[in-house]
């Protein structure tokens, strides 16, 4: 089985900084694209950053010059760095990647969801 764990969410006031990150394991083959998605209550999930497996990088409108998405191919890790926080990035983060499982396929796996509440 392929397993995504998340872990950096936190409670933070305005301005300030949280790094997420993400490592994936079990039995994998190869990982396509990586990225990080939210969801805030009564809203739809959106894309928050994605990076692919060459490192091309796309992010959302509300988080350009603010977020970074990196990741480390060897570790199987995505991480995001996220500056100037606002109260309107409260939500739950969750990472998201395509990942190759040994003798199975492609398949999109989610982790688990990690709360990011930004305070005003």
């Amino acid at each position: 089985q392929v397993e995504l764990v998340e872990s950096g969410g936190g409670l933070v006031q305005a301005g300030g900084s949280l790094r997420l990150s993400c490592a994936a394991s079990g039995s994998i083959f190869a990982i396509d694209d990586m990225g990080w998605y939210r969801q805030a209550p009564g809203k739809q999930r959106e894309l928050v950053a994605a990076i692919t497996s060459g490192g091309s990088t796309n992010y959302g409108d509300s988080v350009k010059g603010r977020f970074t998405i990196s990741r480390d191919n060897a570790k199987k890790t995505v991480h995001l760095q996220m500056n100037s926080l606002k109260p309107e990035d409260t939500a739950v983060y969750y990472c998201n990647a395509h990942i190759w499982e040994r003798l199975r396929g492609k398949y999109d796996f989610w982790g688990q969801g990690t709360q990011v509440t930004v305070s005003s």
